[in-house]
């Protein structure tokens, strides 16, 4: 558990492998040059222009690639622009997957699933899902695409992926402006080196534009859609842009950029305290916890404040050296998911002992990783174009008092929020409301840990509805590290797509439900 790098949605959910070039699954989305499909004029003036509306289905379903496939799966791709703005320019190639639905004869159309990450593939998205997914497949074809995010270590040059220096809390004006300008550096080194245009065009707004694309190359008037994790943010963007071409919108532990990135993390920091309280109550009644029988939330404490006063050197194998401090360890050190038969915060408590005996090995990789990953300028290219900077050190500070007082053991600036100051191109894609006409209510679901997110994007459309799962995980329609996908939560989706019904205000599913 600790040994992985959280993700670039920086550890707010459930901890998964970094995004690094190494190991890039195939087939990934290409570049090519030439004409791209023609397009039509927007409202939206800040990018421009976007796909036309009404054409039929041209696409050219094959067999797939690979092993263990869902029956019937067939494969596609589709041709988008790589700058919305210069729609005759260079083109990139997008893998498309699609379940066809079992009665035909009652289909209603498609659902497109919108994978998180950002960078993750939505086509093994399907493959994983589908399972759990029949009844909602009778009536619907099925369709995942790898997003323009994906793949990027065969497409962005090894310059944008060269491990940054560690981000450290900066004490003062200097120390700040300091290290912005340095991440800053690195991410103009990469935009000189990139000819292919990407590096510039990898905000959720072009995302958006280019589900626009894969619903015209469906030849679907509507579409219905599944949008988890990060999926949530081109999922608000594509609401923002064609409200009239949302069926229906099924949000699944979504982060909610829409409100802004501040307010998403002082309500997960306050959903982290709280469940750093359930760690305490358990660790005290639990003889598998390696600090049963002494006050754990004390001991955390009394480290978080001898690691301000003074950081310890960390080492890596493939990182190599670094501290921990303070910060970090409130950033980065707690796991609020506490795993099968809480496994993972057995883990925790041990690393949390050995610790304070002056070993750091068990949150060496964590913090080394994650603290370095936002001074990539590869990996901050996919969101902070979506507004996830501080404005200036003042900002910094305010997050850093707001978040403290959320949460006393957890509470500090967020990491993701200080890489991306360092971000050299205007916002693509700013924190706005959605449309309050022509969007159809939202249904959404969220676990102990993403909730409170979930719920305050859903929440942005009057009339919306999410589901709280009593229980930990993150996805809840795909199985995960804790057990299965859940059928309470797939079986309120599916009505909610099919009927368009949705659950009463304040549905709790449970485990094993």
């Amino acid at each position: 558990m600790y040994g992985k790098i959280g993700p670039l949605f920086t550890g707010l959910v459930a901890a998964s492998a970094l995004l690094v070039p190494a190991g890039t699954p195939s087939p990934t989305p290409s570049l090519t040059t030439g004409p791209a499909p023609a397009a039509s004029p927007t409202t939206e003036s800040a990018r421009a222009p976007a796909p036309a509306s009404g054409t039929a289905s041209r696409l050219e379903w094959k067999a797939c690639a690979g092993e263990n496939l869902p029956e019937g799966i067939r494969c596609a791709t589709v041709t988008v622009p790589v700058d919305w703005r210069k729609p005759r320019g260079r083109k990139l190639t997008l893998d498309l997957a699609r379940l066809p639905a079992t009665d035909p004869a009652n289909r209603i159309g498609g659902v497109l699933q919108i994978p998180g990450g950002p960078g993750a593939e939505g086509v093994e998205d399907l493959k994983d899902s589908a399972p759990g997914l029949t009844e909602l497949r009778r009536r619907f074809d099925l369709v995942g695409y790898n997003p323009r995010n994906t793949g990027l270590g065969e497409r962005l040059p090894a310059v944008c992926w060269k491990m940054g220096p560690q981000l450290l809390e900066p004490r003062d004006r200097e120390e700040y402006r300091a290290q912005v300008a340095r991440v800053e550096a690195a991410a103009r080194e990469c935009r000189d080196a990139d000819s292919s245009g990407l590096f510039d065009n990898l905000d959720s707004l072009s995302v958006a534009r280019d589900m626009e694309a894969v619903r015209e190359a469906l030849g679907e008037r509507r579409l219905s859609f599944m949008a988890n994790s990060y999926g949530g943010v081109p999922a608000a963007a594509y609401a923002r842009l064609f409200p009239g071409r949302v069926r229906a919108m099924y949000l699944d532990g979504a982060a909610d950029q829409v409100n802004g990135w501040a307010k998403l993390h002082l309500d997960h920091v306050s959903v982290n305290e709280r469940m750093f309280g359930r760690f305490v109550a358990w660790c005290a009644a639990d003889s598998a916890c390696a600090l049963h029988e002494e006050d754990a939330g004390a001991v955390w404490r009394a480290l978080v404040e001898k690691l301000d006063r003074s950081p310890i050197p960390i080492s890596s194998p493939e990182l190599g050296e670094g501290k921990l401090t303070g910060w970090h360890l409130r950033l980065l050190g707690f796991q609020a998911n506490p795993g099968p038969d809480n496994a993972w915060w057995s883990a925790f408590a041990a690393s949390v002992d050995r610790l304070r005996k002056g070993d750091a090995s068990g949150f060496a990789d964590a913090v080394n990783g994650n603290s370095r990953i936002w001074a990539v300028p590869a990996a901050r290219a996919m969101t902070c174009p979506d507004d996830r900077g501080y404005a200036g050190y003042a900002r910094f500070r305010d997050a850093s008092r707001r978040m403290r007082e959320a949460s006393p053991h957890l509470g500090a600036a967020p990491l993701d929020m200080l890489g991306c100051s360092g971000w050299p191109r205007p916002v693509a894609n700013p924190s706005r409301p959605l449309p309050v006409r022509g969007l159809p209510p939202f249904l959404g679901a969220g676990s102990w840990t993403d909730h409170a997110m979930t719920a305050s994007l859903a929440g942005t459309v009057p009339g919306s509805v999410t589901v709280r799962y009593d229980g930990p995980g993150h996805v809840l329609y795909m199985p995960g590290d804790n057990g299965p996908a859940s059928r309470c939560v797939i079986g309120h989706a599916t009505r909610y797509l099919v009927d368009l019904t949705l659950p009463a205000p304040g549905t709790v599913c449970r485990p094993g439900e």
